[in-house]
């Protein structure tokens, strides 16, 4: 009889697996397929290995761990290390392009083919076993709708790197010799698969523990936008809004959780051994020696230039002119003229955090480094700002070093949002403004009005920008608009240096880089790993990569 690790077929559930805060991924035990497959709630903790795969999508992700957040490969984020290591100096490195960026090192850096696969391989056994079950029909309809959600799911994120796969719809279908699929037939395949799950898994605003057909709807909506099917976005969106969720109030609490915007969030827990290191990575550099944390933080700091993205909360954006000026200034940025979003994302001079200010200047208590002169942070900012969003104010380091704060992997915003595309991209210019100004009046931004054209896709594409900012979909957005060739070539990230002058700041502007921004046309598409290509009779790699 054959045995599996319970890591691929048998995972213990905090309390009931059908529905909890959390849901435990750790292995304890084995069992046999005979066993998994006899009763429901065993097959479900078969079915949670794949829940593990859910904050991959996002900024907690260890998808691509030596990348780190994507938005370093972009004009948002820097990561301020040059040493070589996973969340240091290797984001730069790929956004600096050039020769470096060979098929070998972009797949092993980037590239998520095997990895991916395999959790496919793993779908496609789950839903053979289970359609070889014995459990009743409502049943066995729940749980194909969870391993489709899960298996459109990794489609979808090979697609949107490599925009072709290889599709395999059951175990029958593995090969050693099978040529990729078109892009068109490959997207209706992830169509097909979140559509199933949202028509039968249960319609629930709670947004814990196993999946609901929100989040289906949720993913197809955003799934959809890369195919360019914006019925379906249109379709998917609307599915979500007859279900009841509702913004937040205040912008900051759409992370925190359990509030009314999230669609899905993924739960950790310290008794459970489910954890992350978001914290360590991104905290403030003061929190090194203030508040006990292990690692220094401050891996990567928002620029500059992010911070110009902001509007002043009355609207409009604010003259940063006389923070530009190559002698620097001692005039006070205008921070508390900025949108709540602002406050609410990104940590600067001065401002609250724990029971101390934030002192990212040099010599202050946070610090500040002047990147590549000094090869090694430790925590010190490179920008002159650090993340807030995202980063537990309230960690107890002392007591715990690993992070347990939630990762949203869908909230109501970002499906207005690709609503609002999909209206754009058919000509319903009105109520693409109607729901770009649902997420602007949030935050008491004044409405967007008499837009249509290039104007009316700058103003989606700067409220995705900054509504959206540091949930891993800004570096994706642009590629997909075929925007990142040109926003991310030949620029540089700029921050701020800031000394403490008496009872004054002085704040220079300063490049944070030392070399231009370089995104080759080629990397808008992923390389076949050469793996693939040697195993593979039917594959060959793709011309822009040969």
């Amino acid at each position: 009889m054959k045995v599996k690790h319970i890591g691929l077929c048998l995972l213990a559930v905090m309390g009931l697996a059908s529905c909890n805060d959390f849901l435990d991924i750790d292995p304890t035990n084995k069992a046999t397929d005979k066993l998994v497959w006899s009763k429901p709630e065993y097959a479900e903790m078969a079915v949670n290995y794949h829940y593990a795969d859910i904050p991959n999508m996002g900024s907690f992700n260890t998808y691509q761990c030596a990348v780190g957040m994507t938005e370093g490969l972009t004009d948002e984020f820097k990561y301020g290390n040059m040493n070589y290591n996973a969340h240091c100096y290797i984001p730069s490195e790929i956004s600096y392009g050039g020769i470096i960026l060979s098929p070998s090192y972009v797949d092993v850096y980037m590239g998520v083919w095997e990895s991916t696969y395999e959790q496919i391989r793993r779908a496609n056994e789950s839903l053979a076993k289970l359609q070889a079950s014995s459990f009743d029909e409502a049943t066995t309809r729940r749980l194909e709708a969870e391993l489709r959600f899960f298996r459109g799911m990794y489609y979808y994120e090979l697609l949107k790197r490599y925009h072709q796969a290889i599709l395999y719809s059951d175990l029958s279908q593995i090969s050693t010799n099978k040529a990729l699929s078109s892009e068109e037939d490959c997207w209706k395949f992830v169509y097909d698969d979140l559509s199933y799950a949202g028509q039968n898994l249960p319609v629930s605003t709670n947004a814990k523990g196993r999946l609901t057909s929100g989040a289906a709807y949720a993913l197809l909506s955003r799934a959809m936008l890369y195919a360019g099917n914006w019925a379906a976005v249109k379709e998917a969106g609307e599915k979500v809004f007859a279900m009841g969720y509702e913004l937040t109030p205040n912008y900051a609490d759409a992370f925190t959780d359990g509030n009314s915007e999230d669609i899905y969030q993924y739960s950790y827990d310290i008794k459970s051994n489910m954890s992350h290191s978001f914290d360590g990575y991104y905290a403030p550099g003061g929190d090194h020696t203030t508040a006990a944390m292990a690692m220094t933080g401050g891996y990567a700091t928002p620029t500059q230039d992010m911070v110009e993205e902001y509007e002043l909360a009355t609207g409009g954006k604010a003259d940063w002119t006389a923070w530009h000026a190559a002698e620097g200034t001692l005039s006070t940025p205008p921070y508390d003229q900025l949108e709540p979003r602002f406050q609410a994302t990104i940590l600067c001079n001065g401002a609250a955090w724990r029971d101390r200010t934030i002192e990212p200047f040099v010599g202050g208590t946070d610090g500040w480094c002047q990147w590549q002169i000094e090869p090694k942070a430790d925590g010190r900012t490179t920008t002159g700002y650090y993340l807030r969003k995202f980063v537990d104010e309230n960690h107890a380091y002392a007591e715990q070093q690993a992070s347990t704060q939630p990762w949203i992997a869908f909230r109501l915003a970002e499906v207005y949002l690709n609503y609002a595309e999909a209206c754009y991209r058919t000509g319903d210019n009105k109520q693409a403004m109607e729901y770009i100004n649902k997420v602007r009046r949030r935050v008491s931004l004044p409405d967007v009005a008499g837009l249509s054209g290039d104007n009316l896709f700058a103003a989606l594409r700067h409220e995705r920008k900054v509504e959206l900012a540091f949930e891993g979909l800004y570096y994706w957005d642009m590629r997909r608009w075929g925007l990142a060739e040109k926003a991310f070539t030949g620029i540089r990230r700029h921050g701020f240096r800031i000394e403490k002058q008496g009872d004054h700041f002085k704040y220079t502007y300063v490049t944070v880089d030392n070399q231009d921004l370089n995104f080759p046309q080629k990397m808008n598409r992923l390389p076949i790993p050469q793996s693939e290509i040697n195993n593979n009779s039917e594959i060959e790699q793709f011309p822009e990569w040969k």
